[in-house]
């Protein structure tokens, strides 16, 4: 605990300093651009990687980057409020679902009950990927553990972005071109965000239009 104090007390001593007027704009405001759906992973840092600072990523982190579907419900229903509050009251225009390299929550859609009975409320909340499974399969009859691997991670992205587009008021904005839904796939340890393009059905790398050959 003792870090962290220490890097509470160093952000208010350079952060919080170096960025008071930002901080002073937002106390009582804040009007994010784009909503990111990521994974709870300690090694995805959203602001990092998209060099955006406070304000401007309105952020859902859980397991495996996943959006229910989307119902109404009496259930206490975290990422499907906060969907509904990013996209209805903040008005964002655009939303990111980013999966990740080496994700644990997708390696385990391949898990046997047995192997997930310790952790009964993941295999509950990764049903609404189950589909995932069956996909990769047809994909990979023959692959390698890691053909599988960076499979099964982005056709969860893929999954993801199709359940999106079940919230009613996304389709509206979406089919009226008021709202951005993005794919992206970030390999941890090379830094690459690669990004889903609908026309050619592929990932491609995002690079600075100089790195392009």
């Amino acid at each position: 605990m003792e870090k962290l104090f220490k890097g509470i007390a160093r952000f208010r001593r350079e952060d919080f300093e170096s960025h008071r007027a930002l901080f002073k704009k937002l106390g009582r405001n804040q009007q994010p651009h784009t909503l990111f759906v990521g994974c709870s992973d300690s090694r995805v840092v959203p602001e990092l990687i998209t060099h955006t600072r406070p304000g401007e990523l309105f952020m859902i982190r859980n397991v495996a980057n996943i959006v229910p579907p989307y119902r109404k419900t009496e259930d206490f229903a975290g990422t499907t409020s906060a969907i509904e509050y990013a996209v209805l009251v903040l008005n964002v225009e655009a939303i990111v679902v980013c999966g990740h390299s080496n994700c644990g929550g997708c390696a385990a859609l391949h898990k046997s009950p047995e192997e997930l009975q310790n952790i009964p409320n993941v295999e509950r909340w990764l049903e609404v990927s189950s589909e995932v499974k069956g996909r990769v399969k047809k994909q990979v009859v023959e692959g390698t553990p890691e053909e599988q691997e960076w499979l099964t991670e982005q056709i969860n992205i893929l999954v993801q972005m199709r359940n999106l587009l079940t919230y009613p008021y996304i389709r509206e904005r979406y089919d009226k071109g008021e709202i951005e839904i993005l794919g992206w796939y970030y390999i941890i340890e090379t830094g690459e965000i690669f990004n889903f393009n609908d026309q050619t059905e592929m990932f491609e790398l995002i690079a600075h239009p100089s790195d392009r050959t």
